[in-house]
């Protein structure tokens, strides 16, 4: 698998590298000029809203805890999904993991974790179904239309296939280890349970599965401001319905190429493909693509250094408490017996016990009697 990622993240470099010297890397230039630092900051403020905003629908789903806990956790899973080698699973992970590392349970970390990702599913779904329904609007004879209403039916049976297998897939595991029997399953099992509960409870609260829901399709459709302002400060006003229809079907091919570290190539050769349609030059398209690379850059780095300064303070914190168990005593190396009879050293500095020194002492009383 890593192996994979990093073969996927070389092609879609070198596909990045081949479209901008293909298009010319004065026209890709010239585009991002006329967005500026101005469009740069419009689109880097907007994300940080975003953000923020998609934490409080995570942290929606974990009533009690602090408010910037799962925004820290958002950021972080979308600084790792789109800076690291790693696909959007890996991104999950280290969101779930940061969450912990400030306080939250495992299981609830990873049961969170789970319906949120399935909400932002189900809200990208209805984004990508809105930006379908623009594009029939708009252009009645696209010939994507049809490819794209095959996919999101496709993907919506997916999602609900997902949706059934965390409300009831946990029963058919259960039946699975008991049928295997004790040890390493009856583990499994009382991990799943555990799992499978937090679940059961996040889902029980449906207004607020709804409200986080509700958010994240708000989000979906407000991601859509950051490609409109930079186009609009580039001098390419295109209507916000028409954005919108590249931006919701650019991230279904993100969604579809989640396997791909960052999407590299994915993002760029959608853009171009899409933007085609609507008028867009390829160079704007890329300027575009290579817009967002940067904010995330911007944005991703600091948080991944944070991130990495809480995981090494808490690493140099556990090493302390372990050298103190070493001192008192409380963790030991076992002791090696030397066999019974060994010259050059006392049964006691060998480690043996009582036995094994009367041993000794019969062995010296009849080699004297034999004396």
């Amino acid at each position: 698998m890593k192996l994979f990622s990093v073969l996927a993240a070389v092609v879609g470099l070198s596909l990045i590298a081949a479209l901008v010297f293909h298009f010319g890397p004065q026209g890709v230039t010239r585009s991002l000029i006329a967005v500026g630092w101005t469009g740069f900051a419009a689109v880097c403020s907007i994300h940080l809203v975003l953000i923020v905003v998609m934490g409080i629908a995570w942290g929606v789903l974990v009533p009690g805890t602090s408010l910037w806990v799962p925004v820290w956790g958002r950021l972080v899973r979308d600084s790792g999904s789109e800076l690291l080698p790693l696909s959007q699973i890996g991104g999950y992970v280290l969101g779930a993991r940061a969450i912990t590392l400030v306080g939250v349970d495992g299981t609830t970390g990873a049961a969170s974790t789970i319906v949120d990702v399935t909400l932002e599913l189900f809200g990208q779904l209805a984004y990508t179904a809105l930006g379908l329904s623009f594009l029939i609007y708009v252009e009645p004879d696209a010939a994507i239309a049809n490819p794209v209403a095959i996919g999101l039916a496709a993907a919506a049976l997916l999602a609900a296939a997902f949706l059934v297998v965390q409300r009831r897939g946990f029963d058919l595991f259960d039946r699975f280890a008991r049928v295997l029997g004790r040890g390493w399953a009856d583990k499994t099992a009382a991990g799943a349970a555990a799992l499978h509960r937090a679940l059961t409870a996040i889902y029980r609260r449906r207004r607020r599965v709804f409200s986080s829901f509700a958010l994240h399709l708000a989000c979906w459709i407000a991601s859509t401001l950051e490609a409109w302002v930079a186009l609009r400060l580039a001098g390419v006003p295109l209507v916000f319905a028409k954005v919108l229809v590249i931006e919701s079907l650019l991230y279904a091919a993100r969604s579809i190429a989640f396997a791909v570290p960052n999407a590299v190539g994915v993002q760029e050769g959608a853009y171009i493909l899409l933007g085609a349609s609507f008028g867009l030059t390829p160079e704007m398209a890329l300027a575009l693509s290579l817009l967002k690379r940067a904010r995330d850059l911007m944005i991703g780095l600091p948080s991944l250094v944070a991130w990495q300064i809480l995981e090494s303070g808490r690493l140099w914190r556990r090493i302390p408490s372990f050298q103190g168990q070493r001192g008192t005593g409380a963790f030991r190396l076992p002791k090696i017996e030397a066999p019974v009879g060994t010259t050059g050293a006392s049964p006691s500095s060998a480690g043996c016990g009582d036995g094994a020194m009367s041993i000794v002492g019969v062995q010296r009383d009849k080699t004297m009697l034999g004396a």
